[in-house]
């Protein structure tokens, strides 16, 4: 790498690849979107991506974040957030006469057609994730009875199925690639058949960040990544930096949540940021690290990544129409086209 600043030694690692991927960027821009074309307040189901930036931008904009369907008054217009949502939920919309857009990150939406689909061949379906978080709930709702959460290697133990011919692990999409294959290394002892899924279920972006982050790890003593408390993807990224090596690493909303103390002793600093984090916060660190002497940044490039997707096919329709409509066939007592 290239030569540490003269005056003081310090010196910051940047990572790239770092945040935001392609399914955050997507579901950021369609409540944009959404908000330009039919105007406010557009309902948003849990916090659109997990960064509290993001989150509160948003709200200023006219989002307005719940976290239960029954809280969208009638004849509004929903958005469903990118970690995705069980069936149930699409239910509860058309119930309560919601026009919705769905913003579930592509990526997300494969390991849901992948458990409805071996669902559907009875398979035994062991979801490697961590229980309560929203992608996991969403990806347990579309098979219930066939799913199975296993919430790294120390539950493998109590993990029981029907067929042990007949067992296939998913995964959730923002893990540590490590944790996840110890897991299923532990679960392959356990059940010898086990199938995997036939394309890896983790994210390319959480994939890449990872690297990269241990990448830092071999030469930084301090690893900051910048990253919302509740981000799975983030709080993943400090877990490895840790184990590749780092003295010491920390996760931080904004730079004014870093703490002084951290840098002595410390020459080279690492920094990065979460699959939902805009680079806007990034700069702001790097600000307040040249402030006390790490004006020396070097880019530290692992992965170049090219991905995008297309806005939700909902954007394209007249949804205040479809909403009037549906309340409209509910006053008239007709049955809706939904």
């Amino acid at each position: 790498m290239g030569c540490m600043t003269a005056s003081t030694g310090r010196r910051v690692l940047l990572a790239a690849p770092r945040g935001y991927c392609a399914g955050v960027d997507r579901a950021v821009i369609a409540v944009e979107k959404a908000l330009e074309q039919y105007g406010a307040p557009i309902y948003v189901r849990h916090e659109i991506v997990h960064n509290k930036y993001v989150v509160q931008t948003l709200e200023k904009k006219g989002a307005i974040f719940v976290e239960r369907t029954a809280e969208v008054p009638e004849g509004s217009i929903v958005m469903f957030s990118a970690h995705g949502v069980a069936p149930v939920v699409h239910d509860e919309a058309a119930a309560g006469k919601l026009a919705t857009i769905d913003a579930t990150c592509p990526l997300v939406t494969k390991v849901h057609k992948e458990a409805v689909r071996f669902a559907k061949e009875d398979y035994d379906i062991l979801l490697i994730g961590h229980e309560g978080h929203e992608e996991v709930i969403g990806t347990s709702g579309e098979a219930p009875e066939h799913i199975t959460l296993v919430d790294g290697p120390e539950d493998v133990a109590k993990v029981e199925v029907r067929d042990p011919s007949k067992v296939v692990w998913l995964s959730q999409t923002t893990l540590s690639v490590d944790e996840t294959m110890e897991t299923v290394d532990a679960l392959k002892n356990k059940f010898p058949q086990l199938i995997s899924p036939p394309s890896d279920d983790i994210c390319y972006a959480t994939q890449n960040r990872q690297i990269a982050v241990k990448k830092l790890a071999e030469d930084a003593q301090l690893v900051i990544v910048v990253g919302s408390k509740n981000s799975s993807n983030s709080i993943r990224m400090v877990e490895v930096a840790l184990d590749a090596g780092a003295s010491a690493a920390h996760l931080v909303d904004f730079a004014a949540e870093i703490d002084e103390a951290w840098l002595e002793g410390v020459t080279t600093v690492g920094l990065t940021s979460g699959a939902s984090v805009p680079d806007v916060l990034v700069d702001g660190v790097l600000e307040w690290l040249a402030e006390r002497g790490y004006g020396d940044v070097e880019t530290v490039k692992t992965a170049d990544e090219s991905i995008t997707f297309s806005l939700p096919k909902e954007l394209r329709r007249d949804l205040r129409a479809e909403a009037a409509a549906l309340v409209a066939d509910r006053t008239a007592g007709t049955p809706s086209a939904e």
